[in-house]
């Protein structure tokens, strides 16, 4: 919790030292109502006292009261200004820390753990940074400062008071030792709802494709009866505080006037003389206005305890949100940027896999398994091989996804390692495998992120041009500056697939990586692309992965791939006489005439 705290800037930090004293000036004028209620009640005991005089003592009651209630607006508003700058704070760091994640981190921690932990994990940090510096600086102050009030005064009186918070005391730690532990799942418990409810809107088409809708929503009904039954087994137990208090408070204020009235009888009075009895009389009153300002102080102490009641009820749950937070901006990074830039005098485009292997963490073997070849300038090397062998994850490690367990990957003749993101990913267009489009225009999406030169617009219709989309974006109304929505729901399969190809090709790169991305094209829309690849970009190196024969047959090098090892490489006649596993797949899609 501390170092979360710790990312307060400095001018907040000053704006906290404020909020104590400015705390301290309240609790000061709030103490000293008590003693004007004693000289209140000294005067009404009094027989010369005059009008004039209530006015002025209830003056300056009136005045502390208005006083502290405008110090304690200020201090609302500077604790709202500090939480919700360090939330800012937070939030911002949280998010640099996760763009950062390769995939490894990402399938660490879940996407919608990670949702969760920056938005309401880091709203719990800020409640309780708001409410914590309005209540918890102004508890201990009050109720120590009121035990300094009232020491000395009257042991018997101190003892009733001691006693009620005793009890306040012990209650709180038993209720704290069976709630706390709930305390710390409830984030967990909403994770799991923000996972079901995530994935049920995700995939919505599905469910409704195979009527699943009763299976998701028990699957929803169950992670949010889990959250429910967590959450009221610990508003309960915190709602057995608030009875418990208020009985003990109005136990303590009838304890103090009634052993307040016994220690006035006490006071003998001395009916010898006017003047012993004036003197008796004003013991008695003077009595009785410590028993009023003790019953007073007493209340602003147990008052303490209610407000130190409300920080206990949230700091749990902002303690393990604090904790969460830790452990996202604590958690190392598996793929760290180099400090080179390109090397001068190689050739451009060049990839070259030595000995590659990979395992995934937490795997138990290798997916991939001494991986060695090599694609110069300007040449096509497609991967195939059956699902499950490594394709997608080999092309991964060609665009830095993943860093290969043992053995080299050169670009451009320097390990992959060594560059810099800033150096290394404009040298790619990378084209996944799931398209995905950002909630903006066709024209946004086409320039999406950073590369060696601005897109200009006869960029943007080259690019179009070439992943075939140019013409279903001219029909459009706003042409390029057609909105899309969020993740591309409102265009098709096949044209997000060509809008994601047009964003990489805009880049201009000197590696084209192409992760399955032809699945959703026709034959024709196909091979028009790849034509328009070979004519228009033939200096550019691609890799390309693909399930179909007819999309790789012309590339310059064939690899398949089968159980993570390479089983043969070559080109397309080559394979169909050398290699089994190629042959396999090929029959199974083509005949041997069309082979032919």
């Amino acid at each position: 919790m501390l170092r979360t705290l710790s990312n307060v800037k400095g001018k907040n930090r000053w704006f906290a030292f404020l909020c104590l004293l400015l705390v301290g000036g309240q609790v000061y004028l709030d103490l000293l109502l008590p003693d004007y209620t004693k000289e209140i009640t000294l005067l009404i005991n009094t027989e010369s006292t005059n009008l004039n005089d209530y006015f002025i003592c209830g003056g300056k009651m009136l005045a502390c009261a208005l006083l502290s209630a405008a110090l304690a607006v200020i201090v609302g508003y500077l604790a709202a200004a500090i939480a919700s700058d360090l939330s800012f704070t937070i939030r911002g760091r949280l998010f640099r820390k996760v763009s950062s994640f390769g995939a490894a981190e990402i399938k660490q921690f879940s996407t919608a753990s990670l949702i969760t932990r920056t938005t309401n994990d880091i709203t719990q940090i800020q409640m309780f940074v708001a409410m914590g510096l309005q209540v918890m600086i102004k508890a201990p102050i009050m109720a120590v400062w009121a035990l300094l009030k009232i020491t000395g005064r009257s042991w018997e009186l101190t003892a009733v008071t001691a006693a009620g918070v005793a009890v306040i005391v012990v209650t709180i730690l038993i209720l704290m030792a069976i709630l706390l532990p709930k305390f710390k799942i409830v984030q967990t418990l909403v994770d799991d709802v923000n996972r079901v409810t995530r994935e049920n809107l995700t995939g919505l088409r599905v469910v409704r494709a195979f009527n699943a809708e009763a299976y998701q929503e028990e699957k929803f009904e169950v992670a949010s009866t889990n959250l429910k039954n967590t959450q009221l087994f610990t508003l309960r137990g915190m709602a057995f505080l608030f009875p418990i208090m208020s009985f003990v408070s109005s136990s303590v204020s009838l304890a103090i006037y009634t052993l307040g009235a016994y220690l006035i009888e006490r006071i003998p009075m001395d009916n010898s003389s006017i003047q012993g009895m004036i003197q008796s009389m004003q013991s008695r009153a003077a009595m009785m206005g410590d028993v009023v300002a003790f019953s007073s102080y007493a209340m602003f102490i147990i008052m303490s305890f209610l407000m130190l009641l409300m920080i206990i009820m949230i700091f749990p749950r902002a303690q393990v949100s604090a904790n969460r937070i830790n452990e996202v901006l604590d958690a190392p990074i598996s793929v760290i940027s180099g400090s080179r830039n390109s090397q001068d005098g190689v050739p451009k485009g060049t990839i070259e896999f030595k000995d590659v292997s990979f395992r995934y963490p937490g795997a138990s073997e290798d997916c991939l398994k001494h991986i060695s070849f090599t694609a110069g300038t300007g040449e096509t090397v497609a991967i195939i091989g059956a699902t499950g062998s490594g394709k997608s994850t080999l092309v991964g490690l060609a665009a830095r996804l993943y860093d290969a367990t043992s053995g080299e990957i050169l670009i451009d003749g320097m390990n992959i390692k060594d560059y810099s993101f800033d150096a290394l990913y404009p040298k790619l267009g990378y084209v996944q495998q799931k398209a995905f489009l950002f909630a903006d225009s066709i024209r946004n999406n086409i320039a999406f992120g950073t590369c060696d030169h601005e897109f200009s617009r006869e960029d943007i219709d080259r690019a179009l041009e070439i992943s075939q989309a140019f013409d279903f974006v001219a029909a459009l109304e706003e042409g390029t500056q057609s909105p899309v929505s969020q993740g591309g729901s409102n265009v098709s399969g096949g044209q997000k697939q060509r809008l994601s190809i047009a964003r990489a090709v805009a880049r201009q790169p000197e590696i084209l990586i192409f992760d399955d991305s032809f699945s959703a094209l026709d034959y024709k829309t196909d091979r028009a692309l790849r034509q328009a690849l070979a004519r228009e970009m033939s200096g550019t190196t691609c890799l390309i992965v693909a399930q179909r024969i007819g999309t790789i047959r012309h590339a310059d090098r064939i690899i398949v791939l089968d159980d993570g090892e390479i089983a043969g490489m070559g080109t397309h006649d080559e394979l169909m006489a050398s290699c089994q596993v190629y042959q396999e797949i090929a029959l199974s899609q083509l005949s041997a005439e069309e082979l032919a």
